[in-house]
């Protein structure tokens, strides 16, 4: 079942297959249906309203709603509002859809078609909260789509995620703070294609995803998935919105849905306008991204990499004594890497006894710039050290003081194009008491993009798991192509498997080889349950890669199953290097971006318009980049598929007349 996302074009062929996929394209939003309020109707409390696909059907007195497609069958797609939402009002026809309200708990609500979709919106008069939409319950549901890191695409009755290894069950997410783009989505069974995709689906978009979260529960052995959103005066979110469309069953049809919502609201950001911004930018195409040590900081380090034949790089390294010299900085520019510091904005301590210098703040940054709670007590910084600093009292003294202008020209006066800051694209956002500098969490938003904004004019920026809110501003993200399972952050904090911070020039958190207990690895890297919905989403326009912490030579079972899923998702490797790590890895890294860096080059601008399986266990997929600017195939299993051996993968770029073809596994004897 392969999910298409048609866009215009003058191609004969890209012509039909648009128009076999007609119903896949509607279903996905790509063409609006915004005159459907003629054909809504009122029936007894129900309210029909026209979306691409077929009708959605609301229930006005217990928001339960349900479609019927364009084939006849009927979909569940939200049970009653949990709680119950008291006797309604009167509901009254508007030139859009409808709107009602709900008295008793304060509510007003509006239901219309935009552009294919069911939109409903939710405004509160007080502080409360509302649990809904109620998911997963039709019986035909057979896998939740979920946006953790790159994204999982899981089957309800699957074992291992309804029970306690796979700790998704009982589990409550923020949309706003944990998922790495404010969207679920449902297949369901039945109709053309695989376990049940390929017929209907269902795609829920949260666009008000601050103060709402996504709870997951096991119901008679099925996973259905309740959100529910916090109403507050305070933290600005008295308004609550979701959007609901039907899809073709495809487990990345709810990013193509949230892609597709994105450009038509302006929201979608270009990798090709940010190169045309910056030039720079464009030498992330084809490049690999590390974080160095030691040797790896020096000229000659960087002259290693290049002599066995590495042709882009991304260098990172973290501030102090000990970071690159404009010696080391010029060579790596000259091999034409990009390159350039780690910081963050986000932390405070004091300057007399900090223990990081990105920590270490002029004047009285710290204490004054501390977040402060309800009850006046500072927000405790990162590992419980100082304290977390307001975005807002940065922007307000930055005219007069110029803390994180001077901050930066101090970080690259060594000529590094490049910067890495940590945080601000998270989704852990504060709401700030501190007087004079008092903020909310969309407030926090809007003052990291504006510094981000800044700094993107003339650097090449990066930051921590970008979440979508923050895309159009960045050019490169680390971690949310990892789907983070909760026992990481366990594992990491056992020092003796995972490596502490000593010796301070390869530290063995970075370099001490880890093996991840087996529900672990389950939750995080088994191909069966991995889907590209943040490359769907957002291939294209920023360069996603995993956590830096999670280096490619850190986890060697996985090693495999990594450069698999980094060739298929035209995603770079991240590694971590210093002098023996180059001795030892660096030919094997060499031939990885050697095979990487012209598919890269050729698709790293281009959208991902499909991702498939090829056989019904999942182990071989398919992905196509842009109008087939890059067709590749990977094989996660032990078995060959079509004369694709097991542990290999096959990339064709259009002016190719035979794949190519990498089996990693061979490269690291």
């Amino acid at each position: 079942m392969t999910s298409k996302i048609p866009r215009a074009t003058t191609r004969a062929a890209t012509r039909a297959i648009a128009a076999s996929l007609a119903l896949t394209a509607t279903a996905l939003g790509v063409t609006g249906c915004d005159s459907a309020a003629a054909g809504t109707a009122l029936k007894g409390g129900r309210l029909e309203i026209p979306v691409a696909g077929g009708t959605a059907v609301v229930d006005t007195t217990s928001l339960a709603v349900t479609a019927r497609t364009g084939d006849g069958r009927r979909l569940v797609l939200s049970e009653a509002a949990g709680g119950g939402l008291g006797k309604p009002g009167p509901v009254t026809r508007t030139d859009e859809g409808a709107r009602w309200s709900y008295p008793a708990k304060g509510l007003k609500v509006t239901a219309r078609s935009e552009r294919g979709r069911l939109r409903i919106s939710l405004r509160s008069d007080r502080d409360g909260s509302v649990s809904w939409p109620v998911t997963g319950t039709d019986p035909a549901a057979s896998a939740v789509q979920l946006p953790r890191g790159e994204g999982l695409d899981i089957p309800v009755r699957d074992a291992f995620w309804n029970g306690e290894k796979g700790g998704l069950a009982g589990s409550t997410a923020d949309v706003g703070g944990d998922l790495a783009l404010p969207l679920w989505g449902y297949s369901m069974k039945g109709g053309a294609g695989q376990e049940g995709h390929g017929g209907h689906g269902v795609s829920y978009l949260a666009p008000t995803d601050i103060g709402t979260s996504l709870r997951f529960a096991s119901s008679g052995g099925r996973l259905r998935a309740t959100a529910a959103h916090a109403f507050s005066a305070g933290e600005g979110t008295r308004d609550y919105d979701i959007t609901f469309a039907l899809t073709d069953g495809n487990p990345v049809a709810p990013a193509a849905d949230y892609r597709s919502y994105l450009s038509q609201h302006g929201q979608l950001g270009s990798l090709r306008e940010k190169i045309r911004q910056n030039p720079a930018n464009g030498k992330l195409l084809g490049a690999f991204h590390a974080y160095v040590w030691g040797e790896g900081r020096t000229a000659s380090g960087v002259e290693r990499l290049k002599k066995l034949g590495v042709d882009r790089m991304w260098l990172g390294y973290d501030a102090g004594p000990d970071g690159m010299d404009a010696k080391a900085v010029g060579a790596a520019k000259k091999a034409g890497y990009l390159v350039g510091p780690y910081d963050s904005f986000a932390n405070g301590q004091d300057p007399k006894s900090a223990d990081s210098p990105n920590a270490k703040w002029p004047g009285r940054v710290y204490p004054d710039f501390c977040i402060r709670k309800a009850d006046g007590t500072a927000e405790t910084g990162f590992g419980g050290r100082g304290c977390y600093l307001s975005s807002r009292a940065f922007e307000k003294a930055e005219p007069g003081k110029h803390y994180l202008a001077d901050r930066t020209h101090t970080m690259v006066a060594n000529g590094a194009d490049s910067y890495f800051l940590d945080v601000d694209a998270t989704g852990e956002a504060f709401r700030d008491h501190g007087k004079g500098h008092e903020m909310t969490k969309a407030g926090d938003r809007k003052y990291r993009l504006d510094r981000m904004r800044r700094l993107a004019r003339d650097l090449v920026l990066g930051s921590e798991s970008a979440q979508a809110w923050a895309h159009q501003v960045l050019a490169f993200n680390h971690g949310s192509g990892t789907p983070v399972a909760d026992g990481l952050w366990k594992l990491e904090r056992d020092k003796e498997k995972w490596g502490g911070w000593a010796p301070q020039k390869a530290p063995k958190n970075f370099f001490q080889p880890v093996q991840l207990p087996d529900d672990l690895a389950t939750a995080m890297y088994d191909p069966k349950y991995r889907v590209p919905l943040y490359e769907t989403a957002l291939h294209g326009s920023l360069v996603n890669a995993e956590r830096w912490e999670l280096s490619y030579d850190k986890l060697p079972r996985q090693k495999t199953t990594r450069a698999l899923l980094a060739m298929l998702y035209n995603t770079p490797l991240n590694y971590v290097l210093d002098g023996p790590t180059i001795k030892q890895h660096g030919p094997e890294l060499a031939a990885l971006q050697k095979y990487f860096s012209p598919l890269h080059r050729a698709a790293g601008t281009e959208r991902m318009t499909s991702f498939r399986w090829l056989t019904g266990d999942r182990t071989v997929q398919r992905t196509v980049f842009g109008d087939g600017a890059l067709t590749v195939t990977a094989n996660f299993g032990t078995r060959p598929h079509d004369g694709l051996p097991g542990g290999c993968v096959d990339a064709k770029l259009q002016s190719d007349a035979q794949p190519r073809r990498l089996c990693p596994a061979r490269l690291s004897g």
